[in-house]
Formats: structure tokens, C-alpha cells, sequence
């Protein structure tokens, strides 16, 4: 892949994370080995298209809308770096803007390696209750998806 075709490949999946919010798109991005991880959660990450899609559905879906600004998209190789801010619009009320790096990996068309940095702390104190709420209710992501399982096999749930 060369890197215009992977920077093309990048913003899409931006797109289609934050416009289009379609999770199990995101996922089917990833290899079946593909990890994604927020470096400042000590959790071990998601594994592959069902758990990835199923770790972004725990935060992204009660969330009302996003607004995303790519300030550079940096390409060399199979790496791509990304300086960027999601604001979660959480309600009308609630509104927090999180800037962070994103470095991904690509191999064969398919996402290997997405891992965040962040301040967490950022968004956990701008957070409404009702969301720190939803996130610490959930089950473990095992029980959620099966690692390494892709989207159409009913992996995630």
C-alpha cells in the first residue's frame, strides 16, 4: 500500500468512526489479530473486528454526536500518526473536547496496531455521571466479543 493510499485509508476510517459512527465498520477494518488500545487504560485492549467494534460501542453509542479535527496526519511506511481532537457532545448539556496522538499500523489493507494517548483525565472529569455510569457497568470485553472474531461471524454483540 503506498502512503497516499494509506493516508486515504486513515481518513476514512476517521470518517467513518466519527460521521458515520458505524462501529462494526470501524472493526472490519482490523486484522483478526489487529489491537487497538487507549495507552492510559490499563485494560489489555481489543483484539480484532468484534471486540474492537464492541470496545468502541462501551463509550461511542450514548453519546450524542462528535465533532473530529485532524491538526496532522503523518504517514511513513505502514504508520500513520495522527494529532487530533474528538469533542463528545455527551447531550446538550455536556460537551468535552479530548486532543491526543493516535499511531496505527497497517499490513495488507487491514489495521494491526491503533493505539491512543491521551489524558484520560480529561474526558473522565468533563463526563457526565450518567456516562461514567454506563462505562463502569459493563462487562468485561471477553464477554462482549471473542477475540481475534470478525464482524460476521456474530461476534460482537
Amino acid at each position: 500500500m503506498s502512503e497516499d493510499e494509506l493516508r486515504a485509508l486513515v481518513e476514512r476510517f476517521w470518517h467513518t468512526l466519527y460521521v458515520e459512527r458505524d462501529l462494526d465498520a470501524v472493526g472490519s477494518l482490523f486484522a483478526l489479530d489487529g489491537w487497538y488500545t487507549d495507552v492510559p487504560i490499563d485494560d489489555g485492549g481489543a483484539t480484532g473486528p468484534a471486540q474492537v467494534a464492541a470496545r468502541l460501542r462501551i463509550g461511542f453509542e450514548p453519546v450524542q454526536s462528535f465533532d473530529h479535527e485532524i491538526h496532522r496526519l503523518i504517514v511513513d511506511g505502514d504508520t500513520a500518526i495522527t494529532e487530533h481532537t474528538e469533542t463528545w457532545h455527551f447531550d446538550d448539556e455536556t460537551t468535552v473536547a479530548l486532543p491526543f496522538v493516535s499511531v496505527q499500523v497497517v499490513r495488507d489493507g487491514e489495521f494491526v496496531l491503533w493505539k491512543d494517548y491521551s489524558n484520560m483525565n480529561t474526558l473522565l472529569e468533563g463526563a457526565p455521571e450518567w456516562w461514567i455510569t454506563h462505562i463502569m457497568s459493563q462487562p468485561p470485553l471477553a464477554e462482549l466479543a471473542e477475540p481475534g472474531t470478525p464482524i460476521d461471524a456474530g461476534g460482537a454483540a
